[in-house]
């Protein structure tokens, strides 16, 4: 319930502030991003918010794309994505993959080196 309640708090500060979005500055968007998700992405309002920090530039780019055109589906997100440019994505994506991981994720290089071992 209190997970409900906070999504839907989220929402109701994210539909005023998606509707400003267009025209900001990457420090504002990201000062945006980290209401939900942490100042460097590694500390989520709550569990259900995904860690973005140290996040590959690629999948984040992928994930902005797929929450404005509709092919993820997240209300919450949809209205950050809607008026960002790919440009912007590309920005916040850059920021978010040069951030400390708190996650267990692998560098592409080295995937790419165990690959070659096999």
């Amino acid at each position: 319930m209190r997970t409900i309640l906070v999504l839907a708090a989220a929402a109701a500060f994210a539909a005023p502030a998606a509707a400003q979005q267009k025209g900001k500055s990457i420090e504002e968007q990201l000062k945006n991003c980290a209401t939900c998700h942490g100042e460097d992405g590694n500390k989520p309002l709550t569990p259900d918010f995904p860690k973005l920090g140290g996040q590959h530039f690629d999948y984040l780019v992928h994930a902005l794309k797929a929450y404005k055109s509709g092919a993820r589906k997240n209300p919450i997100m949809a209205g950050q994505a809607k008026d960002l440019t790919t440009k912007e994505m590309e920005a916040l994506a850059e920021y978010y993959s040069r951030q400390h991981s708190t996650l267990h994720v692998v560098p592409l290089h080295r995937l790419a080196k165990e690959g070659e071992g096999r």
